[in-house]
């Protein structure tokens, strides 16, 4: 066969395999029970070689968990070797230095088997509300207080379930239905990617996936080699503070470039906490690389291959590279804010290609009550229930930021209607925050308010983890920052931004979430663009004049 005909084969068998588990993670949003996977989208699906190399991933998804995943593969071969594999075997674990650095993701790892050999496997990594302990929040002390540790295990044996592990998860969790239905729908999506995988093989006539594997790998790496060889050579750094938990936090990234060889250390970061903020390094890894593969190599497919070359290091004992048995349920309140790191780091470097700071950590509003008392006078069942909020990106060389926009985590907002149908539970109000992007040449995206309550008006709690309240997004080249974010009920009284608090019977929760920062001098915005934002309410007249002047 011709040279121009091989990849022309190969190009068709790449998109076949994108396709495969784009159905792998469709099949699994429609066969999930929780809306975080079914309407959220808050997971991964992808194939990865005999080696544990990940060679395609969904487009459906989120950089924590599929980056996570791509490193943890090794960690189930390690255990179950694939010689030992039959067909109907289904391993699976939520160990976050495994994986992706909390106990609510639950990753399950399949083989695919074509012609009675293994040829690959398909893995899933998606967010359980429920899994027990104390519930997603900071406010754990350490891991044994978050909730069940499910270890490196059998959760299928040659197509029987281990129901002992089924009837330990139902008896450690609040909504016990809602986690086994998860939990088998894991198996249900990587069963049906498999039978592609297996129908593809045999219409192409191949025996394996190892040809091609390794063609998008190599392809890949080399095409990431090349664009980190345009940067400029040199070393970066960027010091970012954050909320913390009761105290701020620092983080300290240095970024070096040598070559087409490029790594990212974070040297001088503050140490861990005994709250549940902290960061595994797989996490760590997993949003550090996005951030620079969204400037340096954006259009490289996400595989073994592109990741390759993206070094990542934290000190161990750090609040980036933490150890057992230190907390981590809330590890994204500090791991989604990594990409604005990489950002302080590249536009030093680069600063044409680089947008301003957004809101980046994703206001997950993670609720707990009951449910209304029954007519024998019986108290409800206890609930939980979570729903996604996003603030605004920063703007971007070129364009405005994003307004209500989960970057970087990727997930998608779950209908109101859904939520409100799930749990007892009223959304007030969940609009676009007006002025709450910061000005520049180019505007910040505009954050959110979000105001719920419970349906009859009685108490419940939220476990808070909320960002960006003390120190809103920072603009960049002359732009102005974003607004900050507060907490607050409904009578005026103002919360903490992170942990277990309760609001009282006839009062809401109310979240003002931030906006993105400006990028550039204000003075040089368009005058035409300040007039659409007054047009569709993304600024005041009274912030544009004061802002603007002459420009209106």
């Amino acid at each position: 066969m011709s040279d121009a005909l091989t990849e022309l084969r190969m190009q068709v068998i790449w998109t076949r395999l994108i396709s495969i588990v784009e159905e792998q993670a469709q099949t699994l949003m429609r066969t999930a029970f929780s809306t975080t996977v079914r309407d959220a989208g808050d997971l991964s699906a992808a194939l990865f070689d005999l080696d544990g190399r990940l060679v395609a991933e969904a487009v459906t998804g989120t950089p924590g968990h599929v980056n996570s995943m791509a490193e943890g593969v090794r960690h189930f071969l390690a255990k179950f070797p694939v010689a030992t594999m039959k067909q109907g075997d289904h391993f699976i674990t939520n160990d976050p230095w495994l994986t992706a650095g909390h106990l609510h993701d639950v990753t399950v790892v399949s083989p695919a088997f074509h012609e009675g050999r293994v040829v690959g496997l398909f893995g899933v990594c998606c967010h359980q509300v429920d899994i027990g302990g104390l519930g997603q929040g900071p406010d754990g002390r350490s891991i044994y207080e978050e909730g069940l540790q499910i270890p490196l295990m059998k959760l299928a044996d040659a197509g029987r379930i281990n129901q002992d592990l089924i009837d330990i998860l139902c008896q450690n969790v609040r909504m016990p239905l809602q986690v086994k239905g998860d939990v088998l729908s894991y198996i249900t999506s990587n069963e049906a990617a498999a039978r592609r995988l297996s129908a593809m093989l045999g219409e192409f006539g191949m025996a394996d996936l190892s040809q091609v594997a390794d063609y998008i790998i190599e392809r890949s790496l080399a095409a990431t080699r090349a664009e980190i060889a345009k940067l400029p050579d040199g070393q970066w750094s960027s010091t970012l503070v954050i909320d913390g938990y009761d105290a701020p936090v620092t983080i300290v990234g240095t970024l070096t470039i040598d070559g087409d060889t490029l790594s990212m250390d974070y040297e001088g970061t503050d140490g861990c906490l005994p709250r549940g903020i902290n960061v595994v390094l797989n996490y760590c890894r997993a949003y550090t690389v996005f951030g620079l593969r969204c400037v340096i190599s954006p259009e490289v497919p996400n595989n073994f291959g592109a990741l390759e070359p993206f070094e990542v290091t934290a000190p161990e004992g750090s609040i980036l590279n933490v150890q057992r048995p230190w907390p981590v349920a809330a590890r994204h309140v500090i791991g989604q804010m990594l990409p604005d790191v990489v950002f302080g780091c590249l536009s030093q470097a680069i600063p044409e290609r680089v947008p301003a700071e957004g809101s980046s950590c994703l206001w997950s509003v993670q609720l707990r009550g009951r449910l209304p008392a029954e007519g024998n006078g019986r108290q409800g069942d206890p609930f939980d229930a979570i729903f996604f909020n996003s603030g605004g990106s920063g703007a971007r060389p070129g364009q405005d930021g994003l307004s209500g926009t989960a970057f970087p985590s990727g997930v998608r907002a779950m209908p109101v209607e859904v939520t409100e149908s799930g749990a007892p539970i009223v959304i007030w109000r969940k609009e676009l925050r007006t002025d709450s992007g910061g000005a520049g040449a180019l505007r910040g995206g505009l954050g959110q308010t979000v105001e719920v309550g419970m349906r009859d008006g009685s108490g419940f709690e939220v476990l808070a983890m909320f960002e960006r309240v003390d120190r809103p997004a920072r603009g960049r080249d002359g732009g102005h920052d974003g607004a900050a974010g507060t907490v607050s009920t409904s009578g005026g009284k103002m919360m903490r931004a992170k942990g277990l608090q309760a609001i009282p019977a006839g009062e809401r929760l109310v979240l003002q979430i931030p906006g993105g920062a400006g990028l550039g001098d204000p003075a040089q915005r368009r005058p035409d663009s300040v007039r659409a934002d007054l047009d569709e309410g993304m600024i005041s007249r009274e912030s544009a004049k004061a802002i603007y002047g002459q420009a209106l």
